[in-house]
């Protein structure tokens, strides 16, 4: 899109719920005034629009870099060295091309991820949606606040208190009713990411290696598989989370970007996406480093094991920096993760739901942003919880329900009555749907290897050659469809008009039953990976 002066047009009905979402864009870094049409002609003008974007992006990216992810990466790097650094470099064109039909959604139409499900495909299925998603969020909280105790155990520090502390100040920095107060408190914790590359220095494993496994796949040798295959669907898991979808249209929404500005949006994503993917290769790389050739190699305990790997053979500076950027990162996690789920119960429920509003304003919104933080907190108070295994497993669950959150994206953004000149192009939906065929795949593999733990690699490469020639067969049919004429003139003004005026959705029968086939499927791979974890749990692998 260029940025060229847009020539005045009438005023156009738009689908906003909250008139909070309305008004100037007021980033951490900077304002862009409503209405504002200038062309930025020169670099100077160019970066101070991207400073005031920023955020969106940044925060979902970092935000998804939690405690589930320090416990997942650093799992990886304990147990199998850096062979499975090369699945961070085929995520990283999931990531974005994910996250931006989400932030196109939410730029363009206004109205949450949740929300459009439910209009779009009716209360069945956006209460399944929603369902899935407190449900998992609830999860994914318990475990920001065990990072938060995993990292105050190693530091000394009270667990009580400073758990208590930490869901108060994550409440508080959201409840002031100033959208650029928290934008600011949420980017200052995403430079707590930056910690990890003095621990990554400080240790400094051999870079050749380090990337020879980033560019190269292989698996690790093992008489386990089915447990590397786990863990790669909870890396999966932790790395393309559900509720990132979620959040980062709701979040585009509520920062009021508008059509104009999606490039400075797409930009916002890609320093996000690298700003995850080093850190992630940091922690994979220097635990892979501190413990090889460890007694405690392939024994990976937890996140808080691995501060005391650091300080056992690097020193006590990488521990205790590993042990803040766990806190911090487990905060941010917390804070993101719960407004996701605020504002799509917002959306679906007609409320209030806008960081621009005070707690007085927006009650349902905040009590049930801090009710999540809340329980969240107090159950990790409770003694004897099984903490790395809940961690686990709530990356595990978030990639096997992953696909279906990508499915309803997918169809969402080749709706025209909700996108119009910014509905996706064929290119668009052949990878995505190659990414939800991977994901299927990898999704009936842990179901497989839940069923079988002895499972074959013989299975699970037949497995992966099966669905990848099925995949292929219907790329090919896709391919030689004839391509459906988008007009993309006027786009940079054009928004979706509110939801009563939209005509419904047209979803043939054999969408439909795909749908449905992948919904009850999805429910029979989330028993499995239940039955799996509290099969370790009790001590009885199969």
């Amino acid at each position: 899109m260029s940025d060229t002066t847009m020539s005045a047009s009438p005023p156009q009905r738009h689908a906003v719920l909250d008139s909070a979402h309305v008004g100037d864009i007021t980033g951490a870094f900077g304002t862009v005034r409503a209405g504002d049409i200038h062309p930025r002609l020169t670099w100077g003008a160019k970066l101070k629009t991207l400073a005031a974007i920023v955020g969106p992006g940044l925060i979902v990216m970092v935000g998804d870099n939690d405690a589930g992810a320090f416990g997942t990466y650093t799992q990886a790097g304990q147990n199998y060295g850096t062979s499975l650094l090369w699945t961070l470099l085929l995520l990283v064109p999931v990531l974005y091309v994910n996250q931006e039909m989400v932030l196109r959604l939410g730029a363009v139409t206004g109205v949450g991820h949740a929300r459009l499900i439910l209009e779009r495909f009716g209360r069945f299925w956006g209460a399944f949606s929603v369902i899935d998603l407190f449900v998992l969020n609830a999860l994914t909280i318990v475990t920001e606040f065990i990072g938060v105790d995993l990292g105050l155990s190693y530091l000394g520090l009270p667990k009580i208190w400073g758990v208590v502390t930490a869901a108060a100040v994550t409440m508080a920095a959201a409840m002031t009713g100033d959208f650029r107060r928290f934008e600011r408190f949420a980017v200052t914790l995403c430079l707590g990411t930056l910690l990890l590359i003095p621990i990554f220095l400080a240790v400094h494993p051999p870079l050749g290696q380090v990337a020879r496994d980033f560019f190269v796949p292989r698996l690790p040798a093992t008489d386990r598989l089915s447990d590397v295959i786990l863990l790669i669907i909870a890396i999966v898991g932790t790395t393309v989370a559900p509720w990132q979808l979620f959040f980062q249209q709701s979040y585009v929404i509520d920062k009021r970007i508008t059509p104009r500005f999606i490039p400075y949006e797409k930009a916002d994503l890609w320093i996000g996406i690298v700003v995850v993917i080093v850190g992630a290769v940091a922690m994979m790389g220097f635990s892979a480093a501190t413990f090889a050739g460890k007694p405690e190699f392939g024994q990976f305990t937890d996140a808080g094991g691995i501060s005391a790997g650091l300080a056992a053979y690097v020193g006590a500076l990488p521990a205790t920096l590993f042990a803040v950027a766990l806190i911090d990162a487990s905060i941010i996690g917390a804070a993101a993760v719960s407004l996701a789920t605020a504002y799509a119960l917002g959306d679906v429920l007609s409320l209030k739901h806008s960081l621009h509003r005070k707690a007085t304003d927006a009650k349902g919104f905040y009590l049930v942003y801090c009710g999540l933080i809340a329980a969240a907190a107090a159950l990790v108070l409770l003694p004897n919880a099984p903490l790395g295994l809940v961690t686990e497993g709530v990356q595990t669950l978030a990639g096997v329900l992953l696909p279906s959150a990508t499915v309803f994206l997918l169809l969402l953004c080749n709706d025209r009555a909700v996108l119009g000149p910014w509905a996706n192009g064929r290119a668009t939906n052949l990878f995505t749907g190659g990414v939800i065929a991977a994901l299927v795949m990898m999704s009936i593999i842990l179901t497989a290897s839940v069923l079988y733990p002895d499972i074959s690699e013989t299975v699970i490469l037949g497995i992966l050659a099966g669905g990848s020639a099925l995949t292929v067969a219907v790329w090919l049919v896709a391919g030689r469809a004839r391509p459906v004429s988008i007009d993309r003139a006027g786009r940079e003004t054009w928004r979706m008009p509110p939801l009563d005026t939209l005509p419904p959705p047209r979803l043939g029968s054999r969408e439909k039953l795909w749908m449905i086939v992948l919904r009850g499927y999805l429910v029979v791979a989330v028993g499995l990976v239940l039955v799996r974890l509290v099969e370790l749990a009790t001590g009885n692998p199969g």
